[in-house]
């Protein structure tokens, strides 16, 4: 199932955004929602420490928020909903945390997948997931195919992701197809690249938020991102709620989105 392109039913985003109080929250413009939306979940270690907790607590705390981003994106027509969740480069912290992390994921994934069945969001995972340990790569796959019809909004989880590791398969990909000579040389294009990432089908993102308030992209979808809009926020993740998904998609909807072009009036 394809989730590129797809198209809205304005009618049922307006009735779940009266839901979500989104006339109260934000007047925001349900014609213009963003179809895919990634995010960078910075700052539960910085949200602990500053509360005298452990780290991991931080991380505990964050799952809160990733609820509520879920549920308001699906609410909000949002088609494609990219969450980094754990990089490459997160391998290198402490075993107790790289442990813990995977402990949360597992048990978020088995509370929170009737409710994504119910609410038509499937799931898939962009990134190295061999790399993961088996129990989490099963609970994983049994998700997924649990989730697999669910045609309001593919939610992707970037774990063990990297966008350096990513162009590199894609390198990989393309060169043996050259070398099998399935590929030409000059049939090489951007859709052809595209098509070999792990996004493939999907629509790039219109708008990547960024958390905590670090003003860089941290390896993240970089082909993907090349005209999205950045919105950071000095809000730390586990803080970030409804009314900080609704400041940013008020930032979005004030933009002028160009890709290079000149308006001409």
């Amino acid at each position: 199932m394809s989730f590129k392109n797809t198209s809205r039913d304005v009618s049922r985003i307006e009735s779940d955004s009266i839901e979500i109080g989104l006339a109260e929250s934000g007047r925001l413009d349900p014609k213009r929602i963003p179809r895919h939306i990634a995010v960078i979940m910075d700052g539960n270690g910085r949200w602990a420490q500053k509360r005298a907790l452990n780290r991991v607590k931080g991380h505990e705390k964050g799952l809160e928020a990733v609820r509520t981003v879920i549920r308001t994106c699906r609410k909000l027509g949002v088609s494609t909903l990219t969450l980094y969740a754990f990089s490459t480069e997160n391998w290198q912290r402490p075993k107790l945390e790289v442990a813990a992390l995977m402990s949360f994921l597992k048990k978020y994934l088995k509370s929170e997948r009737q409710d994504m069945v119910e609410n038509g969001i499937r799931l898939n995972i962009i990134g190295q997931k061999t790399r993961l340990p088996d129990n989490v790569q099963t609970i994983l796959a049994e998700t997924m195919a649990l989730t697999a019809n669910g045609n309001r909004m593919l939610l992707n989880l970037a774990l063990s992701y990297g966008g350096r590791t990513e162009i590199t398969d894609m390198t990989r990909k393309i060169a043996e197809a050259v070398q099998n000579k399935t590929l030409a040389p000059d049939e090489i294009t951007e859709a052809v690249v595209a098509d070999h990432l792990y996004t493939a089908g999907m629509d790039d993102p219109d708008l990547l938020i960024r958390t905590s308030g670090e003003m860089r992209i941290s390896n993240f979808l970089l082909w993907q991102i090349a005209y999205a809009e950045i919105v950071v926020t000095p809000t730390l993740w586990p803080d970030f709620g409804q009314e900080e998904l609704f400041a940013a998609l008020r930032q979005y909807q004030a933009r002028d989105r160009r890709f290079g072009k000149v308006k001409i009036q």
